[in-house]
């Protein structure tokens, strides 16, 4: 039987079983997918230990991707150009590392906002990991112009450079707003909504703008529900999070599953069951 898992500091919210889990049983495939807690300074012994304990591979989360990158005796290119590891395999006895965030971003628009990929300007909002992953995706579809906003603005002028964009503090989102073609929110969600420096940007951008948030819980975000208002085409983040978990499904297990709307129900239940 083949087993993979998920690993982070803590791991206990992770949806990756419910996800894997899911299509294990739909599939009909006899293998196992489990969330292992691991502390940061015992990530490299874990690391040690996976093919002898049965694992053909897993996820990899927050605080590990770093690391996860450091260890990894090849990259795929996704990897190389993000600076994190998400997925992780085995060739020749040899721990491979890949990167699927920028592909469940990407598959996760071309379902919920066709059309994104002929955009020519976009905005990042926040400088972090995963907005590492959505330049590059950016990148990759073609957007010409993106700039990355953020409170530090040097930690954005660090990211725009490796990916050959512009950057700004997070105060510049209202300026740039009505030529923008793109919003994307990498920032975690503020319980206190949007700034009304955040409102008037939104306000300002234009009708045929599209807007998506990588943020899951809450599903609508605000700046979500802000350019709904609006009339504008949205996309939350939980596609992107059913979307990342396709390709490290298919090399651990053989199959390529679909992101189906009963999955995408089933985790939206999981989200909103109390706790």
């Amino acid at each position: 039987m083949r087993k993979a898992f998920v690993t982070g500091w803590p791991i206990g919210h992770s949806r990756s079983p419910l996800i894997h889990g899911t299509w294990l049983r739909d599939l009909g495939i006899a293998g196992s997918y489990e969330k292992i807690a691991v502390r940061p300074e015992e990530f490299s012994a874990f690391l040690e230990g996976l093919e002898a304990k049965g694992f053909v591979g897993g996820n990899v989360t927050i605080p590990h991707k770093e690391a996860a990158f450091a260890a990894c005796a090849r990259l795929d290119p996704a990897a190389e150009a993000i600076g994190a590891v998400n997925t992780l395999w085995f060739e020749d006895g040899r721990l491979v590392g890949g990167n699927t965030d920028a592909y469940g971003f990407s598959a996760n628009l071309d379902e919920r906002l066709p059309g994104w990929r002929d955009a020519g300007t976009a905005v990042v909002l926040g400088a972090g990991g995963a907005a590492r992953a959505v330049v590059h995706a950016l990148r990759e579809a073609g957007v010409a112009r993106i700039t990355v906003l953020n409170r530090t603005r040097e930690r954005a002028e660090r990211l725009a450079e490796a990916f050959g964009a512009q950057a700004g503090g997070e105060d510049a989102f209202e300026r740039v707003a009505s030529a923008c073609d793109l919003v994307v929110n990498t920032k975690p969600a503020d319980p206190a909504g949007l700034t009304e420096a955040d409102i008037r940007a939104v306000a300002a951008l234009p009708a045929e703008a599209l807007v998506t948030d990588i943020v899951y819980a809450p599903l609508e975000t605000a700046i979500l529900k802000a350019a709904a208002a609006r009339g504008l085409r949205t996309a939350d983040g939980l596609g992107m999070l059913l979307h990342q978990a396709v390709p490290g499904f298919e090399r651990w297990f053989g199959r390529r599953p679909a992101v189906s709307e009963a999955l995408r129900a089933a985790v939206i239940a999981d989200i909103e069951r109390p706790a």
